[in-house]
């Protein structure tokens, strides 16, 4: 695919529509894309590769944008190998050009490429520093750990673009029209980036500080421009700070013999009926684990409703929390419900896992349950459900 994004810079990159597991965990039912861009000027520049999976494709698109033309640099704002399988076969096929990277790239960059493919081809450049091409300046930004440690950025100082990584990306492949950006951005974001959100924040700054933005162009999903780049940058700015985005309860269950999911599809109907404004239901046994976890970090209440399972809880949500805690779960209110017919353990692993985590507050009552719904446990949900609707925690 090549597309004209302004008058020197080109879209290079290629879709990968038969990527449905990104990371080997992430579910991707729409492919993946994997962003590259060139720079026409009196020195030719390409921004970051490709997987290796669509090499054969990117040199394609390369060679087309090029239009007979030698590239002189190669940006390398990510190293993770679905933007740098690439690297070495454009290396080969360009002996003059020399890799532009930040210098913990330089260090990693042998992890990756055969040393002798680099040797005295390889500048580094760090924050401030500028790339002149011609009439485009390339000034760097770093992004360590948004969300590699080698990150940087790049600021196209003529067209006003940001070049950005990681940051901004979405599961899919390319689609120039970002109107539903939002969702699998969301998906995306939480669950690759979501425990760096200092780092994120500390580069929003950044980016607010340039002196005009026209566009961001990440390594995944589509560019974006006018108001799909202020909302995402919006978005970006709740993400990053742990806020509650949107007013609502996810009840996240892993039910064993379907008693627990009942429950749950109970209390969501009383929820509903005191007017609590969105409930997320998850079937952790069943649904996408991503989504339960963008839901979790979308609202600002969560409750986890789990079947007691030796003597803890039942593995689909030990694993949920655990997915919590690695990428940083906080700011946030949690309710708990057991289920256990002989002996109830699953609120208390819950809630240990839950107090490792960062201002967490469970609420009470901590429901227990015994099997079936019986009219006790009916009145138990429904005072759990007077207590999450009374004060609940405002989006920002």
């Amino acid at each position: 695919m090549l597309t004209t994004i302004t008058t020197d810079i080109s879209y290079i990159g290629v879709d990968d529509p038969d990527m449905h597991l990104f990371e080997s965990q992430y579910a991707t039912p729409q492919g993946m894309c994997y962003n590259s861009y060139l720079i026409t000027d009196e020195r030719m520049a390409i921004l970051d590769t490709t997987d290796s999976h669509t090499i054969e494709a990117w040199l394609a698109h390369l060679s087309e944008a090029l239009a007979g033309r030698t590239p002189d640099y190669l940006v390398v704002h990510h190293l993770e190998p679905d933007h740098s399988s690439g690297i070495a076969s454009a290396l080969a096929l360009y002996p003059a050009m020399q890799i532009v990277c930040s210098a913990k790239a330089a260090q990693m960059l042998p992890l990756y490429i055969d040393g002798a493919l680099l040797e005295g081809r390889v500048q580094t450049v760090k924050e401030g520093d500028t790339l002149p091409l011609g009439r485009h300046t390339l000034r760097f930004i770093g992004a360590a750990m948004v969300h590699w440690p080698e990150v940087m950025m790049s600021y196209d100082e003529t067209d006003g673009v940001l070049f950005s990584a990681d940051g901004f990306g979405k599961f899919g492949v390319y689609d120039a029209d970002p109107d539903d950006w939002a969702c699998e951005a969301r998906r995306y974001y939480f669950n690759i980036c979501g425990k760096y959100g200092s780092p994120v924040a500390a580069v929003l700054r950044k980016a607010s500080a340039l002196p005009r933005l026209e566009a961001i162009l990440p390594l995944h999903g589509p560019v974006l421009k006018g108001e799909a780049m202020a909302e995402a940058i919006r978005l970006y700015g709740i993400w990053s700070s742990y806020d509650v985005e949107t007013e609502g309860i996810c009840i996240a269950h892993a039910s064993i013999h379907g008693h627990t999911a009942e429950a749950a599809s109970l209390l969501a109907d009383m929820l509903r009926q005191r007017g609590c404004p969105k409930v997320a239901v998850a079937d952790l046994c069943r649904d996408d684990m991503a989504e339960a976890v963008e839901d979790a970090f979308r609202y600002g209440t969560l409750v986890c409703m789990a079947a007691s399972y030796d003597a803890g809880v039942f593995t689909p949500m030990h694993d949920f929390l655990h997915r919590l805690t690695i990428k940083a779960y906080q700011h946030r209110r949690a309710a708990l419900v057991e289920n256990g017919s002989w002996a109830p353990s699953a609120a208390k692993t819950m809630r240990a896992m839950l107090d490792a985590m960062k201002d967490i507050e469970v609420v009470e009552p901590v429901v227990t349950l015994r099997g079936r719904i019986t009219p006790e446990s009916r009145e138990q949900l429904a005072l759990l459900a007077d207590v999450l609707t009374q004060t609940p925690p405002q989006a920002s």
